[in-house]
């Protein structure tokens, strides 16, 4: 038996909550899905919450979610992908948006408890490095309180972050090399991984709405002209602060106004923007809403 091997034996013997931290590539999916797979068959109740909003596991890119792992099946790629419960962080990268993602990894852990999953294993970002990376666990792990970190490492690139989860919390800290069977990915290939997640994510039959222009949040300075959402991605709300998925904006004639357009059934009650503008094949590119709104 290797460590990874020996890792997954114990955690699913003595953990709840496994936190995995890794910089890209590091093979935190994989383990994920190992452990996921020797906890159900131990006879545990598993979830997996998936906080990397830019290479995804579950569900759509610039999301936080969380697929219950009842069966064998639930692993598979087909289903993996489908997530039950969707937070809407607004980007591909957790640069500039670390409160959603944060607030988003503490709620679906918590729901994941409550569905009775008595096995939890949070899969984060890859962003483990300088100030943003060790505020963003920092502020993760002080909501979800794993009971166990795994780190992934290829050198020393993990030292702060977990140093600072062994002085603030009592989790029990564990430390890997990468499995030599993990095989890097490029930019370019991670771009088209969420290309084609979004293309799937928006297939046919999509939905279309008129939206009216006080549904938005943020707020929508006066006299703003509405042509600047074209395309921008947005979280559509449940008005009982959860969300039910994904859409995007666009002009709906031409006069100006806009339309939503969802693959979710039901109509939202509010719009959150998201600081992503989705071409015609549905790549992402960057919007900061500060800059398009004019304000601080």
């Amino acid at each position: 038996m290797n460590e990874h091997e020996a890792l997954v034996d114990r955690a699913v013997k003595s953990a709840n909550t496994v936190a995995l931290i890794g910089a890209l590539d590091t093979g935190k999916s994989s383990l994920a899905r190992g452990m996921l797979s020797a906890a159900l068959a131990a006879g545990r109740t598993c979830a997996l919450v998936d906080a990397d909003v830019g290479q995804k596991t579950v569900g759509p890119p610039t999301t936080v979610t969380l697929r219950m792992i009842r069966e064998p099946a639930d692993l598979e790629p087909e289903r993996l992908p489908v997530p039950d419960v969707m937070h809407f962080a607004g980007s591909t990268s957790p640069q500039g948006h670390l409160l959603p993602i944060v607030a988003g990894a503490g709620r679906l852990v918590t729901q994941a408890r409550e569905m009775g999953a008595d096995f939890v294993v949070l899969d984060t970002s890859g962003l483990v490095s300088g100030v943003q990376g060790q505020l963003l666990k920092y502020h993760k792990f002080e909501l979800v309180r794993p009971d166990l970190v795994v780190g992934l490492k290829r050198g020393e690139e993990l030292g702060p972050v977990l140093g600072i989860v062994q002085r603030f919390f009592s989790s029990e800290v564990v430390v890997l090399d990468v499995h030599p069977d993990i095989v890097p990915v490029s930019v370019d290939e991670r771009a088209v991984r969420r290309e084609e997640a979004m293309q799937a994510y928006f297939a046919e039959p999509l939905q279309r709405w008129r939206v009216k222009p006080t549904v938005f949040m943020p707020t929508l300075p006066p006299l703003f002209d509405l042509s600047q959402l074209e395309r921008l991605l947005v979280g559509l709300s449940d008005g009982d602060g959860a969300y039910l998925g994904l859409g995007y904006l666009e002009q709906a004639d031409d006069e100006g106004a806009l339309r939503l357009v969802s693959p979710v059934a039901a109509a939202p009650k509010a719009l959150r923007l998201g600081s992503v503008r989705l071409d015609e094949k549905l790549g992402a590119r960057r919007v900061d809403l500060r800059n398009l709104f004019g304000t601080d």
